[in-house]
């Protein structure tokens, strides 16, 4: 199809029109306008002294046409807003294609050809052919099709202009005879009064006759010139109905033009996607890195075997200071608390008790204990017997509470409860803690047997009614204090518990000696002969 049979005239035209700087402020413009025309239109003939029914074929089609001039400029405002897109899809895809850097900075990770690379070396290309495209149409729409719809809305106005013209000197002509007519017309009414009235006083140029004669020859001519507007008219009616043939005929054809061409932009854009997808498709997914590996020296053989955490081994990693002396699970709870609470413990050789929260490493601050006590400032008191329903065991820091709890990682001293019971779920579990942690303690206590009396008395006693035989193996010791090796023990008989005080490397920092077992409020010293001697209360 031809772009120059665009507009509704035999006439073609050529050349590019230089384009308006605001399309929307034109369309807006135009809106305006044709509406403000058709109404000037109107006003400028109905203010010619003619009836209005004389012209209102003439008035009808001026507003026809100037409708017509308005879809026009829509159209013409709605193919520039295409060409606007294509344009800046045009711009858009330019710089979809400079995204894509090739050869990669990385170029020694890909293949140089047979790879990657050359697909997205064909991406870059075939996007800058696709803005190509883009930007021709946006061209080709703009001078060709934009163009003559603007010149179709300059030949509707200048119809509007001939429509104006024409019947305007006509009409102007007619209203001109119709004044002379009714002038005429009056002076024959007077001629024919005064002749009927004053006979006498009538002029000759007041005769009726030549006043009839003048009014017969003026009405002929106002006859003709209203004939010659009507056929003007009807003229006017048939060449707008071709007119508006033309401007059907241009705008169908403006439209086929654009179809025409958008359908060979978008055979052509989709040609090119799938030559895209077509070449993505043919490189293999595992080309890029079986050459990756062949190239690379430092890739890990699939064979080598993996690490055993059994086998792991470091400096100090079997230091007797890092071997715990027991661990398991205890209750524990301080003096001021009725209940007990369960945790897993471990004794450690440098003298801590520390409680935590789970005996799997793995759970989150299982590293960091909850609960620290330092036995070496402790004392520990005695187990509770065989028979016992519950069994425990309590252990008694300093009173000044420094170096017996550290909360955390940190330390420090603590605060609060200075006693605590811990209970173990069986005799012999409770027996092997407090085994363990006894050694660690700098006193402890333990359960009595029966006193045993050794003094003169209770040997007299014994011995009535036999001979003596023990002169010759010395006397008894008196007092009960002995002698052990690894250290001195004081056993102080406290009803059924006896205190075992075991000073450990030669006494306690600060010359501050451990703290002494609370739990019971008194005890009796006892003397030589096994008899309690003063009561006092245990400090």
């Amino acid at each position: 199809m031809n772009p120059t049979d665009l507009g509704p005239s035999a006439s073609s035209s050529g050349g590019n029109l230089a384009r308006a700087p605001s399309r929307a402020s034109r369309a807006s413009r135009a809106s305006r306008g044709s509406a403000g025309t058709g109404m000037s239109k109107s006003q400028s003939l109905i203010k010619k002294n003619i009836e209005l029914q004389d012209l209102k074929p003439a008035d009808v089609l001026i507003e026809r046409f100037v409708a017509w001039k308005a879809i026009v400029k829509q159209l013409t405002a709605y193919f520039e807003g295409i060409a606007d897109i294509q344009n800046n899809t045009a711009k858009e895809m330019v710089k979809l294609a400079g995204l894509i850097q090739v050869p990669f900075k990385s170029g020694n990770q890909f293949l140089g050809e047979g790879g990657l690379q050359d697909v997205f070396y064909n991406i870059r290309d075939k996007t800058r052919t696709i803005a190509d495209q883009h930007a021709n149409l946006g061209r080709t729409v703009d001078s060709s099709i934009v163009e003559h719809l603007r010149k179709l809305g300059a030949e509707i106005k200048a119809h509007i202009r001939n429509v104006q013209n024409d019947t305007g000197k006509l009409a102007a002509g007619v209203a001109k005879e119709r004044e002379l007519s009714t002038k005429l017309v009056g002076e024959l009414a007077n001629a024919v009064s005064m002749y009927k009235n004053t006979p006498m006083s009538l002029a000759a140029r007041s005769d009726p006759y030549l006043a009839n004669q003048a009014v017969s020859k003026q009405l002929q001519r106002q006859v003709l010139e209203e004939n010659l507007l009507q056929k003007s008219i009807i003229i006017m009616q048939q060449n707008s109905a071709h007119f508006e043939e033309g401007i059907v005929r241009s705008i169908q054809s403006a439209w086929a033009t654009f179809s025409e061409w958008h359908s060979r932009a978008t055979q052509a854009e989709m040609a090119i996607y799938d030559s895209l997808a077509e070449h993505m498709a043919s490189l293999t997914p595992e080309r890029e890195w079986v050459s990756f590996a062949a190239r690379s020296d430092h890739l890990l053989d699939p064979e080598t075997p993996l690490r055993d955490p059994e086998f792991i081994v470091y400096p100090l990693k079997d230091d007797p200071s890092v071997v715990p002396v027991h661990t398991g699970n205890l209750e524990r709870k301080s003096s001021f608390t009725r209940s007990y609470k369960e945790g897993y413990y471990v004794l450690t050789p440098a003298g801590f008790l520390h409680e935590f929260a789970s005996s799997d490493p793995g759970v989150a601050g299982a590293l960091t204990p909850s609960f620290s006590l330092f036995l070496p400032n402790c004392t520990l008191g005695p187990a509770s017997g065989v028979g016992a329903r519950s069994h425990k065991f309590h252990v008694e820091g300093r009173r000044d509470g420094m170096g017996t709890v550290k909360a955390g990682a940190g330390g420090g001293s603590g605060s609060g409860s200075k006693a605590w019971t811990f209970r173990a779920r069986s005799h012999e579990d409770m027996m092997e803690w407090w085994n363990d942690m006894r050694m660690l303690c700098a006193r402890y206590l333990v359960a009595s047997e029966a006193l045993r009396r050794s003094g003169p008395v209770e040997a007299a006693v014994k011995s009535v009614g036999y001979a003596s035989e023990g002169e010759d193996e010395g006397e008894f010791d008196e007092g009960s204090s002995v002698e052990e090796e690894g250290g001195e023990y004081v056993y102080t008989v406290n009803e059924r518990y006896v205190v075992r005080e075991e000073h450990v490397g030669g006494g306690h920092e600060g010359g501050e000696a451990p703290p002494g077992y609370s739990g019971h409020g008194r005890y009796a010293e006892v003397g030589p002969n096994g008899y309690a001697v003063r009561r006092r209360r245990f400090s």
